[in-house]
Formats: C-alpha cells, sequence, structure tokens
C-alpha cells in the first residue's frame, strides 16, 4: 500500500483543531497546510467534501536526508491528509517503508524508520 492510513468517527473539522498541537506533541514542526476544497472551489472546480494537507517536518531528520541523499528532496516535506470518505473521516500519510529500503546509511535508515514511526503514532492518536 502507498499509504498509511486509520479511519475515524470525528470530523474533519475536530480532527483540524486538534492537528497542530497533536503534531508538536509528537515531535514536528508544522510548516503548511492546504484546504483543498477551498482551493479547488475557488478556481471553479468544487469537490464533494472536506480535504485538509499538513506539511510536517522534523528539522533534525530533513537536515540527515538532505545531507545523506538530496534524491529524496522531492518526497519533502511530509504530508498529512485529513478528509472525509464514506462517512468516516480518514488520516492519511505516504508509506515510507518501500523508501526507508532504499537509505543504504545504518544510522540515516534508523532515523527515518523512527521519524515514520511517530508519523504512525500521530495519525492513530487522532483517529482514537
Amino acid at each position: 500500500m502507498f499509504t498509511y492510513s486509520n479511519t475515524t468517527d470525528k470530523s474533519v473539522d475536530d480532527l483540524t483543531k486538534l492537528f497542530e498541537s497533536s503534531c508538536t506533541k509528537a515531535g514536528f514542526s508544522l510548516l503548511h497546510s492546504y484546504n483543498y476544497s477551498e482551493i479547488l472551489e475557488s478556481k471553479a472546480f468544487p469537490i464533494d467534501g472536506k480535504v485538509i494537507v499538513y506539511e510536517i517536518c522534523q528539522a533534525k531528520i530533513a537536515s540527515l536526508v538532505l545531507e545523506q541523499n538530496r534524491e529524496f528532496a522531492p518526497l519533502m516535506p511530509c504530508r498529512i491528509a485529513i478528509y472525509d470518505e464514506n462517512n468516516k473521516t480518514v488520516v492519511s500519510a505516504q508509506n515510507m517503508e518501500p523508501m526507508l529500503g532504499m537509505i543504504n546509511n545504518e544510522s540515516l535508515k534508523n532515523e527515518t524508520t523512527i521519524m515514520f514511526e511517530s508519523i504512525k503514532g500521530l495519525i492513530n492518536r487522532l483517529t482514537n
């Protein structure tokens, strides 16, 4: 699977209120957010439901990744999406496990694995 996702009965609005503080507690900085529902509607392409995408970062890990392998730069920063689907709310991020297997530096691989575990933990806490 190319994403790691969980669903919840909590609303998109409720999760967006919790996101920034949850992000900080998990050791991430919130860089930016995109409300795709509003963006697309403003461009005359409305969609049903809400889709919010957050860009998050752990500066230490970002620095290590970019020092070791800049080919990962297009995949940065990490993104988490919150959207409604089938009367549920989904919280989703890119599944990093396939990419982690491509990292040759053992220290960097360990650090990025820990970071991905932190992202999964963040998603799990938001959806419980």
